[in-house]
């Protein structure tokens, strides 16, 4: 039982970590997620909607908010070439 509630606190604290103001920076090394965007929906880790301004992106629901400078973001992202490379598939 106690095995069964530690997984759940771990899976819960885990999935809302993730924040939902990016930046996008330019090499991979500066990214904490490396993410790439495919081709069909059914292909994807997570399924993300671009909003427009920040009040709109939740806590975890999958809005995005871009923000203009890096130190405005919870997380930053770099778009890799290939799937091999992602973390993350989007």
């Amino acid at each position: 039982m106690k095995l069964l509630i530690s997984l759940f606190f771990v899976l819960s604290f885990g999935f809302t970590c993730f924040s939902q103001k990016v930046y996008s920076v330019q090499y991979a090394n500066q990214a904490d997620v490396k993410v790439f965007v495919v081709d069909y929906e059914n292909q994807a880790d997570l399924k993300v909607f671009k909003v427009k301004y920040a009040n709109q992106a939740g806590k975890n629901n999958g809005k995005w908010f871009f923000t203009e400078y890096e130190n405005q973001a919870k997380k930053s992202i770099y778009y890799v070439d290939y799937e091999n490379q992602a973390d993350l598939k989007i």
